[in-house]
């Protein structure tokens, strides 16, 4: 008796014999063949409902080629009889090949949330987005959040609970944890100490007044690197109570911005960025436009964006402001700047402000000490910007249950006071000041454990490490700049032993972890009170799909100046000598995200350094040390002495300032992050975190290679980042030829005879050169970060480059301009491939196609705007172990992972742009302007680039190319891109002499 396969087999080699006529004839008898029917049922029951119904000669063959898969060779035996569990059989809503998206939040620095969009492709999180309907994100994102995936997949994550570096079961840690909680819990929580970072957790918050409650003799201490500790302090002098600003960038038409990043280093910088560009974009609509005075200490994305811009020391910050309040009659005092320029800015800065009551914002720094806070709060009531542009709410991360900073546990742990000390997701060892001797006290704790994602400086000091929870991978809360809460829910399953911050407070307290998300549910079950279960469940989770909870933005405080606020007021004492400031670094921030390659390799802004740090100084100080980029100096502060290399800035930058970034000198962070840059941590002090004063630097010798992107910032006469002024574009000043009066062309004219032809526009005027669209493109497309010494080499592979050029008379502005590739109509790249790699497709996209690529490079010699990057080596690691190749499981799916030797290139994301044009074809229409969006427009907080097609006249894109603004990059050689760009725009205000004298 044959088998199934047997049977099969025998038609389709008789098929195979058979032609013409005969074929015909023998597909109709097997049509009917019952026999072989019944074989296919067999070998393919999963199908019964096809048999259900008469089978055709077309069925047929379809079953008969399906069956060679099912079956496989004659030879192979049949199916297992045991029940299986087919593939097809997946979690609800999980469509193979086909993405999911989920709402979720994170937080730089462990506070203030802004809400994300996480693709994930079958279970694995590949590619984050801003959530447009969350207010801290407005559908952008951070470099933080981009480089999340990236982070979770990394393998160099803590695997394993240890105990002085030995594996231990988490079993272990818990016999631990009990027999010290059997000794605390008898003395009230005497000796416990709880340190954290900062948070706004609302679960957490209410787990550690539960804490105090329950063992009232326990401490609870907060330790974050970057803090707001002087905002909040400031708001209380001046008001009387702790509270935080939130500013309306929208309503204001002057802005005064005493040495405030608020585009990069403030919270809600995402939300501001937008709001501020916005404002700055309704010139196009000929309405009032916002202007920017900006008063810096350093180097900033707020100062380069200015339109009044003023370099002084941070410790002259406190005399600007009081003289500003002197003169819009603040308060009384005679006396007036020094400096002739100063002067003049101030008096140009008050009368503006005088001109605009109620429209107009003055901020100054979250570093800056309370005082200043304290004036800017006078400015802003005399001003009546309170309740227009600017409210005030309680804290959002509200530390005012904590029994102190990491001055305080230093203090209690060198009295003996500490018997057992859980450091929860911080890493006080490395990031503690230099005056603070935490690693040696941490030594005399007898009972120390550490939770972190790494193996860090902190893990190798403590007795016991557990692995941390990532983000994507627990429950929990927090809450946005403007308090509106979001639910933290994980994306993917815990892919290590370890618990997440509610259920080490669970442990604490009552010996068990408990269930996280039972933990968070009961929060807000509280919060929700008196909800029925069937409401609760409904906002649940209504909460989880929108990645925000409704209606809970923090209210607005009612308050007035206290009446003593001037005794607070302190008289500016500018410090004599050089001064340091130290800064978050825009990629590492404080340390805790060295060991991501991505952010590594992203160029900072302004700098465009890569791979570490560098001490930031002025052109003038760098001749009078006699010293250029690279070399050494020493740096002596407070009785602390650091070497490092030194980067010179343009010759707006102050002359007796140093900067130096945090979040370098790691000593255990991973085969990356390990000894990258220096160490600010050495230099700074307890008392003074931000500032140093009386700074001593002497040239040393030594030099250190530099790896920057961009080696110099001059156009040398070519005509690249355009910037208009305001007064001429109201008189109709074009940047440009307009689109019907081109210039003439060699290049045949290109028929757009595509159903779409896509085409991109870059507002120079909105973008604030964070590089968000630099990562951004990396993450979605694949590309590999190569190192530092391939960038020295020139062979960075960012398909994007945020060039940062400087125009004006003397060179003293800047201009962001964001470079991919133009997606040239009459490329010059096409005409000299010797294989036709580089080509052209039916919608106008400049396509590469690898696999033809044989590495001549010819395209990238004859580019104009040197866009094409070369795969010189490796970098994925497929033929040898390369530690900056990034995980399997981060890659996307729907961009080819190149190999060496190919010539890569922007896309315009043609992989959305694929997915977009089937999802259309399946709904017979046609692709609609939102369905496509390339990553690097996605990403950008400021809305600076937009993407559509130029045969739709009703896309935005359209409206953005018609502004007198417009102009094309090189036009002179006659490419035709399709990558456009907006010009700049400077709002400067003359200052003529009634206003010097007023």
């Amino acid at each position: 008796m044959p088998t199934p396969v047997e049977i099969i087999q025998a038609w389709r080699e008789r098929l195979a014999r058979a032609e013409g006529a005969a074929y015909c004839d023998a597909l109709q008898e097997a049509a009917g063949d019952r026999v072989l029917c019944g074989a296919l049922q067999e070998v393919m029951p999963e199908l019964a409902h096809v048999w259900q119904r008469r089978i055709d000669r077309r069925r047929l063959l379809q079953l008969l080629g399906a069956s060679l898969a099912m079956s496989g060779a004659a030879g192979c035996s049949r199916a297992p009889r045991e029940k299986l569990v087919p593939y097809t059989a997946m979690p609800e809503g999980l469509v193979p090949g086909i993405p999911q998206t989920w709402a979720t939040a994170l937080s730089r620095g462990g506070s203030y949330a802004h809400g994300v969009l996480v693709k994930t492709h079958m279970g694995r999180p590949i590619k984050v987005e801003g959530n447009p309907r969350h207010p801290a994100s407005r559908g952008a994102s951070d470099a933080f959040s981009q480089a999340a995936p990236l982070e979770l997949f990394d393998p160099e994550r803590s695997r394993a609970c240890t105990r002085r570096g030995a594996i231990v079961s988490s079993s272990a840690v818990l016999r631990a944890l009990a027999a010290v909680r059997d000794r605390w819990s008898a003395r009230a929580g005497r000796g416990l100490a709880v340190l954290t970072g900062s948070t706004s957790s609302p679960t957490l918050q209410r787990q550690v007044h539960a804490l105090k409650s329950q063992l009232p003799e326990a401490r609870w201490y907060v330790h974050e690197p970057i803090d707001r500790s002087s905002v909040i302090e400031g708001a209380a002098l001046a008001f009387g109570r702790p509270a935080e600003p939130i500013y309306d960038f929208t309503r204001a038409r002057v802005v005064v911005a005493l040495d405030a990043d608020f585009l990069d280093a403030m919270p809600g910088h995402l939300s501001y960025a937008r709001a501020f560009a916005d404002a700055r974009r309704a010139l196009d609509r000929h309405d009032s436009v916002n202007r920017l005075y900006a008063a810096q200490s350093t180097a900033t994305l707020v100062g380069a964006r200015a339109d009044h811009r003023l370099s002084v020391k941070a410790t002259q910050v406190n005399g600007l402001a009081r003289r500003l309040a002197v003169l819009l009659g603040v308060i009384d005092d005679g006396t007036s700047s020094h400096d002739q320029e100063h002067e003049r800015w101030l008096r140009l800065a008050a009368a503006d402000l005088q001109a605009h009551q109620g429209e107009a914002l003055v901020l100054c720094g979250d570093h800056q000490p309370a005082a200043v806070h304290v004036l800017v709060h006078a400015i802003n009531e005399k001003l009546g910007n309170f309740g227009r542009t600017i409210r005030l709410i309680d804290p959002v991360a509200d530390a005012s249950r904590s029994n102190g900073d990491l001055r305080a546990l230093c203090a209690r742990m060198a009295g003996g006071a500490v018997d057992a000390l859980f450091m929860l997701d911080v890493n006080p060892v490395y990031s503690a000041q230099a005056d603070l001797p935490f690693a040696e006290l941490l030594s005399r704790v007898p009972f120390a454990l550490h939770s972190g994602l790494y193996q860090d400086e902190t893990a190798g000091a403590s007795e016991w490490h557990v692995p941390a929870q990532h983000a994507f991978e627990t429950w929990s809360d927090v809450r946005a700049f403007d308090g509106s809460a979001s639910i933290v829910q994980p994306v993917i399953a815990p892919l290590y032993p370890g618990w997440s911050l509610p259920q080490w407070l669970a442990l604490i307290m009552k010996g068990e972890p408990g269930d996280a998300m039972g933990i968070v549910r009961g929060t807000w079950r509280a919060l929700w009170a008196p909800a029925r279960d069937r409401d609760f469940e409904r906002r649940w989770h209504e909460s989880l799909a929108s990645g925000v909870v409704d209606k809970s933005q923090s209210a607005s405080l009612t308050t007035a100046l206290d009446r003593n606020w001037q005794a607070h007021v302190q008289r500016s004492v500018p410090s004599e000598g050089l001064e340091l400031r130290f800064t978050a670094d825009a990629s590492v921030w404080d340390g805790r995200y060295a060991n991501s390659a991505w952010l590594q390799e992203l160029p900072r802004p302004l700098t465009s350094l890569t791979w570490g740090n560098a001490l930031l100084i002025s052109s003038a100080l760098a001749r009078e040390l006699r010293v250029v980029n690279g070399d050494h100096v020493s740096v002596e502060h407070a009785g602390h002495e650091l070497t490092a290399p030194v980067w010179i800035m343009p010759t707006d930058y102050p002359r007796h300032t140093l900067t130096l970034a945090l979040g370098y000198g790691r000593t255990r962070a991973g085969e990356i992050g390990t000894d990258v840059g220096v160490s600010a941590y050495r230099l700074r002090t307890s008392a003074a975190p931000w500032l140093g004063t009386n700074v001593k630097v002497r040239a040393v010798e030594g030099h250190s290679a530099l790896a920057a992107v961009q080696l110099h910032h001059e156009m040398h006469g070519r005509d690249l980042a355009r910037q208009m002024t305001l007064d001429g574009f109201t008189a109709g000043a074009r940047a440009s030829h307009s689109e019907g009066n081109r210039l003439p062309s060699l290049y045949p004219e290109i028929d757009r005879h595509g159903r779409y032809a896509w085409g991109m526009t870059i507002d120079l005027n909105a973008c604030i050169g964070c590089g968000v669209c630099t990562i951004a493109c990396q993450a979605e497309n694949n590309i590999p970060a190569v190192g530092k010494a391939q960038v020295l080499l020139g062979r960075e592979m960012h398909w994007i480059r945020v060039d940062s050029n400087r125009v004006g008379d003397r060179g003293e502005e800047t201009v962001f301009q964001p470079v991919p590739c133009m997606q040239c109509e009459r490329a010059p790249c096409e005409y000299v491939c010797p294989v036709e790699a580089s080509v052209h497709d039916s919608e106008g996209l400049n396509v590469q196609v690898y696999n033809r690529c044989i590495g001549t490079r010819d395209c990238s010699q004859n580019c104009p705007y040197k866009v094409r990057r070369f795969n010189w080596l490796d970098y994925n690691g497929y033929e040898r172990e390369q530690p900056l190749a990034a995980p399997a499981a981060v890659m996307n799916p729907d961009v080819t992972v190149r190999s060496r030797g190919v010539m890569e290139k922007c896309t315009y994301c043609v992989q959305r742009i694929s997915r977009a044009r089937i999802q259309s074809k399946i709904e017979e229409r046609t692709i609609r302007e939102e369905e496509v969006i390339p990553a690097c427009a996605a990403a950008c907080p400021s809305h600076a680039i937009v993407f559509g097609d130029l045969l739709q006249s009703d896309q935005e894109i359209h409206r953005w190319r018609g502004s007198a603004r417009h102009y094309v990059l090189l036009e002179e050689l006659g490419t035709r891109p399709r990558t456009t760009y907006l010009a700049a725009l400077r709002n400067s205000k003359p200052l003529d002499d009634e206003t010097l004298k007023s």
